[in-house]
């Protein structure tokens, strides 16, 4: 058989096995005002208006639509489109469509305390309602700070803009960015403020985490395929590990940062995500409270933090040596106070005490100022209970791991143990390798324009819902009391050169092999 046979029965094969994309049917977005609060600030020039844009151009948007910008800054609509399109600019973006996206940008100067702009803001809603045909129908995105959401959210409810009218199929969604809270009391106080004027049913807390499709992905490819299933448990896995490092540092978020530190910022919300895409048990339908239940199901799990067990470690980044150049110490960078105490980095070890995982080790780490950007899980299999080999090959062969990868790799690849052709009775390790967006590089969404997309739909799968914030919550209060309220917090904080893998205590605690790194 020649090599144009061999490629010519390969296809065959795998046409085989091939039975075409299975696609949900398509959802119209149906006509709205989208209404940003916040819109002269840094999330609505990065993200919001780039993403609305591009699903303009995609032709993903309503036929009928429009987008209010509102904030405290005083400009017009005319500055507000000249602003919007020189940052879009600036990013690189194709203006070709500019001009007609540009005639339904609008702008709104508001007072964030003030009853009268709400009661003019909702003046200037209803006439753009008419004039582009929306119908009524509203979404809100909260890209303000977030000790104004539970005030915004309040005169929201008192000036009307959050009622829906269900006979005339009207309705109102409330889109709210992370963080949701300081701890579990202010979640439930912002709950509470939020809860004023809208119902849950409405409100969308965003976690760009889980909008992010390889993340989406984990569901797929545990619920879509028979053969991982019957692995997924404590008699097969050893241990999980969760990573998501990050090579910058602080950055220009030293105010923000400095109150939540890596905990609040990562740990509470983005991690928690991951762990329970993995850990989660299978909702009997893809629908967004079956799917949000038994993650519920999982947090309520979740063995309670106890400081007599060494299951944290805390780190802050101190100055390093990359590539010849001296990078700052967390306590050098612009806003940070010389002394502080605020960690950049944790490992966590947690268990989940339920049938499938009874006994198996969760290690969570995230950190910044790391060697290098990775997002991944490893799933570490254990070692076969008996090797037949140990007297040939003259050790224990090692086991299996799966590494689903999210950042930069968008790869899920399995190491498996098979012979190496030679005179000799060798072992060797290979591979099964998957790659997400090969051959699809320009069909994906990016995050915020998945999420933005869901919101328009109505589908809150993707996003969190007022219990499962609150058990994270739980489980983390313990945690940060831990943390913030010991006497010797210097003494826990342990230090690490920017540009490493972490505290010296954290690579200790970590399952020998499991640094997060590139799989080859």
């Amino acid at each position: 058989m020649d090599m144009e046979e061999k490629n010519i029965f390969a296809e065959k094969d795998v046409a085989a096995f091939n039975e075409g994309d299975l696609c949900e049917q398509e959802r119209t977005p149906e006509p709205c005002t989208m209404v940003i609060f916040g819109a002269s600030g840094d999330l609505s020039h990065r993200k919001l208006i780039p993403a609305l844009y591009n699903l303009f151009c995609d032709q993903r948007l309503p036929s009928r639509f429009c987008i209010v910008g509102a904030s405290r800054t005083e400009m017009d609509d005319n500055v507000f489109r000249a602003n919007m399109r020189r940052k879009l600019a600036d990013a690189g973006d194709d203006l070709k469509e500019w001009e007609t996206f540009a005639a339904r940008l609008y702008y709104q100067v508001i007072s964030y305390d003030d009853p009268s702009s709400y009661a003019a803001l909702g003046r200037r809603l209803a006439e753009l309602d008419q004039k582009h045909g929306t119908g009524g129908n509203r979404i809100i995105n909260l890209a303000i700070p977030p000790s104004l959401y539970a005030a915004v959210a309040r005169q929201l409810g008192r000036a009307g803009l959050a009622a829906e009218n269900t006979r005339q199929g009207r309705w109102t969604r409330l889109v709210v960015e992370k963080p949701f809270g300081y701890d579990l009391q202010s979640a439930r106080e912002l709950n509470e403020a939020i809860h004023t004027g809208f119902r849950e049913h409405q409100v969308f807390r965003i976690d760009h985490y889980m909008a992010k499709q390889t993340v989406q992905n984990i569901l797929v490819f545990r619920f879509a395929n028979a053969i991982f299933e019957p692995l997924w448990n404590r008699n097969y896995i050893d241990y999980v590990r969760i990573n998501a490092s990050e090579d910058l540092g602080v950055e220009n978020r030293a105010g923000y940062y400095e109150r939540s530190g890596v905990l609040r910022d990562m740990f509470q919300n983005h991690m928690m995500e991951l762990l329970a895409l993995v850990a989660a048990e299978p909702p009997s339908l893809f629908a967004a409270d079956w799917v949000r239940d038994k993650k519920a199901e999982l947090f309520r799990s979740l063995r309670p933090f106890s400081n007599k067990d060494s299951h944290l470690i805390l780190g802050q980044y101190d100055w390093g040596l990359v590539g010849g150049k001296r990078l700052n110490g967390y306590r050098e960078e612009a806003g940070v106070d010389p002394r502080s105490i605020t960690p950049t980095y944790a490992l966590m070890r947690v268990f989940i005490d339920n049938w499938r995982w009874q006994g198996v080790p969760f290690y969570i780490t995230s950190g910044k100022r790391l060697k290098r950007k990775v997002t991944r899980i490893d799933i570490q299999f254990k070692a076969i209970p008996h090797s037949m080999f140990r007297q040939v090959i003259g050790g224990d062969i090692g086991s299996n791991r799966l590494i689903i990868g999210i950042y930069p790799q968008e790869t899920i690849f399995l190491n498996f143990h098979s012979l190496k052709p030679g005179p000799r009775f060798c072992l060797r390790t290979g591979g099964l390798h998957f790659s997400f967006s090969k051959g699809q590089e320009d069909a994906g969404l990016e995050a915020y324009e998945k999420a933005l997309l869901d919101v328009l739909v109505g589908d809150q799968t993707l996003f969190w819902r007022q219990d499962e914030l609150e058990l994270c919550w739980s489980f983390f209060d313990p945690v940060l009391d831990s943390c913030e309220k010991c006497d010797d917090r210097f003494k826990v904080l342990h230090p690490y050169p920017a540009g490493t893998l972490g505290p010296q205590a954290a690579l200790d605690m970590l399952p020998s092999g499991s640094w997060p790194e590139k799989p080859q």
